[in-house]
């Protein structure tokens, strides 16, 4: 009896600070996901917070009805029935079958439509909710190159490059094509949308919009090595007036990005700084993409088309013989 006045009090003490760490180690957290700036990325956290909530249709209850039959049934409740006999129920077959089969049905529809929607291949027919994509509204094309520790961007149709910083014009749809250098990494932009995969010799791409004007944080979602944790950019949301004036300033750079500037750039580093290239060569993502850069290296589109015409004309001699 003597110690219960003192375990009672250290008992809460614990909860307590267990509550206080809790909060300390969760303060930092965003949630920028539910609270995105980009459609693609609302509709995704959306497609999020409706499942959780199917899913909580039978969690919830199932968590309830345990906490109430072990009230229940417990073995001062002298109230309760007690038949051993029992077996069955249809009634409660019924609703253990059907609620979550019903609810599985319900998050196989989400996840089907939601699936095709937010293809991240898929071209943009929305800018948001209540906006249509004008027909006359050409995406605007971002290539973006996963490097060693750093991220570079290439406007082909801007004529420049820029290191670890990006931006786009608000309300204007955009198409990454997206590779990476030597290991593969995760494109990721939480508020504008999901996040994609970079693979050195493939390209994927993602398409997405920023429907409100600000710098957002992108980063890599795949460990990659070393300098993995410092591979952050920055992504400017601004008007059309911003994003001409955004080009500008990369073009008053006179440092061209050409094979040679590329392949000094590729060598690892960490930390790396914001850069700005007022020229690029012409083809450059593509010999990225096919792993030709440097010189005298064989591009891998034309080492498959060789292998394809190779193998058709000894398909072809086998016949004929």
């Amino acid at each position: 009896m003597r110690t219960a006045p003192t375990r009672m009090p250290l008992f809460r003490f614990l909860r307590r600070a267990a509550v206080f760490v809790s909060a300390l180690m969760l303060a930092g957290c965003g949630t920028v996901v539910f609270n995105a700036s980009g459609d693609i990325a609302r509709q995704q956290g959306s497609l999020i917070v409706h499942s959780t909530l199917l899913m909580l249709l039978i969690i919830v209850p199932v968590l309830a009805l345990t906490g109430l039959v072990a009230w229940r049934y417990r073995q001062s409740n002298r109230a309760a029935t007690y038949t051993p006999e029992w077996d069955h129920s249809t009634q409660l077959e019924l609703v253990i079958w059907m609620v979550p089969l019903l609810i599985i049905i319900a998050l196989g529809a989400i996840t089907w439509i939601s699936t095709h929607t937010l293809d991240p291949y898929r071209p943009l027919d929305r800018i948001d909710r209540g906006r249509a994509v004008a027909s006359d509204v050409k995406p605007l094309v971002v290539d973006v190159v996963a490097l060693d520790w750093k991220w570079l961007f290439i406007y082909p149709e801007q004529g420049i490059a820029t290191v670890n910083e990006a931006a786009a014009p608000v309300d204007r749809p955009i198409r990454f094509n997206i590779t990476a250098s030597s290991v593969m990494n995760s494109f990721f932009i939480p508020a504008v949308a999901g996040q994609v995969y970079a693979m050195p010799g493939m390209q994927t791409q993602l398409h997405a919009v920023v429907n409100k004007a600000g710098t957002y944080e992108g980063f890599s979602a795949n460990y990659s090595g070393a300098g993995f944790s410092h591979m952050r950019f920055a992504f400017r949301g601004v008007d059309e007036a911003g994003f001409e004036q955004w080009v500008a300033q990369a073009r008053a750079h006179p440092a061209p990005l050409d094979r040679p500037a590329y392949l000094q750039l590729e060598i690892p580093s960490e930390k790396a700084p914001v850069a700005f290239y007022g020229q690029i060569d012409a083809g450059l993502f593509d010999a990225i993409l096919n792993r030709c850069v440097a010189p005298g290296t064989t591009c891998m589109n034309q080492t498959m088309m060789h292998d394809m015409h190779a193998n058709g004309a000894a398909a072809h001699h086998h016949a004929t013989e």
